[in-house]
């Protein structure tokens, strides 16, 4: 038998010792979901818009996922090269959330940037 799945629009709140409270957009009910169902929290920051898969009969959340990317500030890199674009080189970074991710060499401290959600891939910077 097939499983009829409902995705729903959600903000993350916060994080506690219960888990990942969300926030449904429409009906402003709150959702607590464990680490476990939460497979890239460290993209996450306060705010974020989230999709929430429920199980249409039971109304139980199945698992949550991000937009395919998310806009977030580099809060430590190592100094970069000036003008070092043409390479493809990478280099490690943090962003506000505390994810590590590679970027490239011309990345500095408090850029923001896009990242693919799917593989913390870096897509680009953002004006």
């Amino acid at each position: 038998e097939t499983a009829r799945v409902e995705q729903r629009p959600h903000q993350y709140l916060y994080k506690d010792d219960y888990g990942y409270t969300f926030m449904n957009k429409d009906d402003f009910e709150q959702v607590v979901l464990p680490e476990a169902m939460v497979p890239f929290a460290d993209l996450m920051k306060e705010g974020q818009d989230v999709s929430i898969l429920f199980h249409a009969e039971t109304e139980q959340p199945l698992t949550a996922e991000l937009p395919a990317t998310v806009d977030l500030v580099v809060t430590y890199t190592e100094p970069g090269l000036r003008g070092d674009t043409a390479t493809n080189t990478l280099k490690p970074a943090t962003v506000e959330t505390g994810a590590r991710i590679q970027v490239p060499l011309f990345i500095d401290n408090d850029t923001k940037i896009r990242i693919k959600t799917s593989d913390y891939s870096y897509v680009e910077r953002v004006k």
